[in-house]
């Protein structure tokens, strides 16, 4: 798991923060019970006992995490919101600069506006948080077998485009850093 998520978090950034939102809820569901999470996920995986330790401290180090941070019941991770942070200043310095980035907002923008409608009040975070919302929104109703209606394929179709510019210029702008 901690490879999958290494991976993801070099190659595609939003990936990596939906997977992490995965990871959370996984945790949440076992009520952050080590010995659960030990037994009904870790003791799945078709591994060596040596790399199911190492799972299992990926696993029990993400708890840890959650408890220190106090969001065993709900919100994300220090990290993943920061990373979300990150996200939007590119998002607002791409509108500024960006004609085709403009355009692919301009489609995603309706369901951004509708999303916050549909929350009556409640604060949904950035538009870059509304558009991972949406898409891992998507992730767990097909996860969960339930029907998704054409607005939520569009929806998510227009989040995925800005989230995938996203991810692209935060690896520019991070392999740039590096060097």
């Amino acid at each position: 798991m901690q490879s999958v998520a290494e991976n993801k978090k070099s190659n595609n950034i939003a990936e990596y923060i939906i997977y992490m939102y995965q990871m959370e809820d996984l945790i949440r569901s076992y009520q952050g019970n080590a010995d659960e999470i030990k037994t009904f996920v870790v003791e799945k995986y078709p591994v060596s006992e040596e790399e199911k330790n190492k799972i299992a401290d990926w696993y029990l180090d993400l708890l840890a995490q959650m408890k220190d941070q106090g969001i065993l019941e709900k919100g994300h991770l220090n990290e993943l919101n920061m990373l979300v942070s990150e996200l939007a200043q590119i998002h607002w310095n791409l509108l500024k600069t960006d004609p085709t980035y403009f355009e692919a907002y301009g489609k995603a923008k309706p369901f951004i506006i509708e999303a916050v409608m549909q929350a009556e009040g409640h604060d949904l975070g950035n538009e870059i948080q509304i558009c991972l919302n949406g898409v891992y929104g998507l992730l767990l109703c097909r996860l969960l077998g339930r029907k998704v209606s054409d607005e939520q394929l569009k929806s998510a179709d227009s989040y995925g485009d800005i989230l995938s510019t996203l991810s692209y210029h935060y690896k520019v702008k991070n392999t740039i850093s590096n060097n």
